[in-house]
């Protein structure tokens, strides 16, 4: 049995969940102003890190008390900064439903090997019960699970009146799901994600409470270079108004403004949450009448908006080994690659088989809506295959 292709394909069809796509009408020449070939230390350089932090405040809604800082390597070293940094001070609760957050576990586990760790996990499409998480405690934790489709529904779990610190991943969140700030205080996230920048720059949010611990606490390990945030036992303030530990690309610096801009133009914060929203609700709508597809994440309340992760139901996909499925993934994704109608929308290497397919505000809803009719096509075509191989 074979099917006939689509007429149309998405304009960009670009669905990879980091790096992302870039913003609508994106273009090189958008960048002509790039400080290149400058100091980063140079009065223009340090006028656009200052400029990246404060558009980032502004289109984020950052409270103004609160820190922001640009840091190396990328949404992992923000969060390693801060566990090196700012853990070891009382017991921790870490939480876990899919890799990144398993990824923290072993760090603070293995390599800080910190003894007063209580783990609280749950398996990839599901989310562990929060309202058992001791606020007390600091806690570790995901805001949108990036390799299972699944997010935290909201804050309400977390107490006002909390001793411990929270410290929050927030890569494929930011710029797409509202943030509790008052819950949060260490927010990480990464330019890559959902403004479409470059990769290897992270952000660290910090609330005053956690510089607080900055200043008041010194952990019993030794601190690289790039992880130190104080002198002298204060915050280096340096660090939160654009004087960056090492040297930035001032070429992502300016592709990052570029995404910022556009964010602030389409009416900010709100129209990039409406953005993905939309997005995700194509992927619903197509899931609800596709009978072989459905969403990894159980709880409709739970679902992303951004790297939304999906499960094949059909039994003649279900029945294989679970190697065996992945290779029916990657067949039909290589498909539709090869037609150039979707790229880079497989599940993650470490996540069940099945589709992940990025709805960040850059993404348009009408390319998204193109995607499914290609994958529709490609699901005839791989499982044709599959019959044939048996």
């Amino acid at each position: 049995m074979t099917a006939a292709k689509p007429a149309q394909r998405p304009i960009v069809p670009h669905f990879s969940s980091g790096p992302c796509a870039k913003r609508p009408g994106w273009n090189p020449q958008n960048l002509k102003d790039a400080a290149l070939g400058r100091s980063h230390r140079a009065k223009v350089g340090k006028t656009k890190l200052k400029l990246a932090i404060d558009l980032t405040r502004e289109v984020l809604e950052v409270p103004a008390d609160y820190r922001i800082g640009i840091v190396p390597a990328s949404d992992t070293g923000a969060v390693e900064m801060a566990l090196w940094s700012l853990l070891g001070a009382r017991p921790v609760t870490m939480l876990a439903w899919e890799s990144f957050g398993e990824g923290w576990v072993t760090d603070v586990v293995k390599q800080l090997k910190l003894k007063d760790v209580t783990g609280v996990t749950a398996p990839y499409g599901d989310i562990p019960d929060l309202s058992k998480v001791d606020s007390d405690t600091d806690i570790v934790f995901t805001w949108n699970g990036t390799t299972s489709g699944v997010r935290v529904p909201n804050a309400d779990w977390i107490k006002a009146d909390r001793k411990g610190l929270t410290i929050c991943d927030a890569t494929s969140a930011a710029f797409a799901q509202p943030l509790d700030w008052a819950k949060l205080d260490v927010v990480t996230f990464s330019w890559q994600k959902a403004l479409g920048g470059e990769a290897a720059h992270g952000m660290l949010v910090l609330s005053p409470r956690a510089v607080e611990r900055l200043e008041t606490y010194k952990p019993a390990w030794p601190l690289p270079k790039i992880f130190r945030m104080t002198k002298n036992g204060k915050l280096n303030e340096g660090i939160f108004v654009g004087e960056t530990i090492n040297t930035p690309s001032m070429l992502c610096v300016e592709d990052y403004l570029d995404a910022l801009n556009w964010g602030k133009s389409i009416g900010g914060l709100k129209a990039l949450i409406a953005r993905a929203d939309a997005n995700t609700k194509v992927l619903a709508d197509w899931v609800a009448r596709t009978p072989w597809i459905d969403f990894l994440a159980k709880d409709a309340a739970l679902r992303s908006n951004t790297s939304v992760c999906l499960k094949f139901t059909d039994p003649a996909i279900t029945s294989l080994t679970a190697d065996a499925q992945a290779d029916f993934v990657k067949n039909l994704v290589a498909m539709v690659e090869k037609e150039a109608a979707g790229y880079d929308f497989a599940h993650y290497r470490d996540a069940p088989a099945g589709l992940r397919i990025w709805c960040g505000a850059t993404v348009e809803a009408t390319d998204v809506a193109l995607l499914t009719q290609w994958i529709d096509w490609a699901f005839v075509e791989a499982k044709a295959l599959l019959a044939k191989a048996a």
